[in-house]
């Protein structure tokens, strides 16, 4: 009986073609109801992020209800830090929704070759 010899994974023509396949991206076709989910992530992040960022400066922010629930927060509600990292949230949702969108046409305009397709599947 010969000894079996342990396999070497340091060379790389020796690995598994399905474990390490090679570097090249994989495209994605999105469903249409995949593409209205990333279109409401989208709407909601953005509006999110336009009144994150605007509201906090406004008249109504010192009328505001949830300010008479604590009292003790009156000071850190007032505080022109707390708008500011607010309004920086906002600015990062907004951030994300454009993103959101430039991965959207990214994916809608760019096709594939047939071989690098995958269909998405939940």
């Amino acid at each position: 009986m010969r000894p079996v010899e342990p396999q070497a994974f340091d060379e790389p023509d020796r690995y598994p073609p399905d474990r390490y396949p090679d570097d090249g991206p994989v495209h994605v076709r999105h469903t249409w109801y995949h593409k209205l989910g990333i279109l409401l992530f989208i709407i909601v992040c953005f509006e999110v992020g336009a009144f994150l960022t605007v509201f906090p400066w406004t008249p109504q922010w010192d009328s505001n209800s949830m300010a008479s629930l604590f009292p003790m927060l009156r000071d850190l509600w007032a505080s022109s830090y707390f708008r500011g990292a607010l309004s920086g949230l906002g600015l990062l949702n907004i951030y994300i929704s454009l993103g959101e969108v430039s991965r959207l046409r990214r994916s809608r305009g760019s096709r594939p070759p047939a071989d690098r397709l995958k269909v998405s599947t939940l």
